[in-house]
């Protein structure tokens, strides 16, 4: 079976299991978006993709990123979903539309200046880490909320929302609590903000169904669509469980 034919079949079973989602919580399929997590996986994967009519696209590191977004095709839009250090946010700047994966003022400050040097504005996720894992990156909730008018201050970036990444489990009703968390503190962000954040980027492979019905807008799928990863790459790359932000 070839890319097309592969991620053809699982993004149909996908959406229906998307569709069914948001019937049980009386929502518009259409207010979620796939992000199709594509680390590891090769142009011909994205190229494939779009041609099945994925649009957005989510890599974990910048260094894998600035090998292959040169060789997709341009109408791709990509988003950073992986941790982001400072001394690559001049590039994550040029190279993504959206940075999912914003944990620290300090982050936040240097996009700010890296933007304002490239004439552009930034749509950013907070990454929050709503469990408190050590593994894991994000920002801790009520750190969060200390520094949100700081953040939303910073005028090249556009803050759309919130993200993270629960901790693992092989029940998607454990993790459950966890996205209802994230929800309730964008809840709490827009009403000290006095602006509605339109995101919410929670789910992946294992649990997004769970997610669309506590209020995803964006979940990022990755094995569910393309299949497994070699060992070698994961053993190395970041999955669930060892602090990936998208499977």
């Amino acid at each position: 079976m070839d890319w097309a034919e592969r991620i053809g079949a699982n993004l149909a079973e996908v959406q229906s299991r998307i569709r069914r989602a948001c019937e049980r919580a009386g929502r518009d399929p259409a207010e979620v978006l796939i992000v199709a997590v594509t680390k590891t996986h090769p142009p011909a994967a994205v190229e494939a993709a779009l041609a099945c009519g994925l649009r957005v696209f989510g890599e974990n590191r910048v260094q894998e990123a600035r090998a292959k977004i040169p060789l997709c095709p341009g109408s791709a839009r990509w988003h950073l979903i992986g941790h982001l250090q400072t001394n690559k946010v001049r590039e994550a700047v040029g190279l993504f539309e959206m940075i999912q994966s914003v944990d620290s003022l300090k982050v936040a400050t240097e996009i700010q200046r890296r933007a304002e040097q490239a004439g552009r504005r930034v749509p950013v996720l907070l990454e929050v880490n709503v469990a408190g894992e050590s593994s894991k990156f994000g920002y801790a909730p009520e750190r969060l909320l200390e520094e949100l008018e700081a953040l939303n201050g910073l005028s090249r970036l556009e803050l759309q929302g919130l993200m993270t990444v629960p901790p693992w489990s092989p029940d998607p009703e454990r993790v459950r609590p966890y996205f209802r968390r994230l929800r309730e503190l964008k809840e709490a962000c827009e009403q000290r903000l006095g602006v509605s954040l339109p995101h919410l980027s929670m789910g992946m492979s294992g649990d997004f169904e769970v997610a669309v019905e506590e209020g995803a807008t964006m979940v990022r799928l990755g094995t569910v669509l393309f299949g497994p990863r070699t060992p070698a790459v994961r053993a190395g790359g970041g999955e669930e469980g060892a602090g990936g932000t998208g499977d």
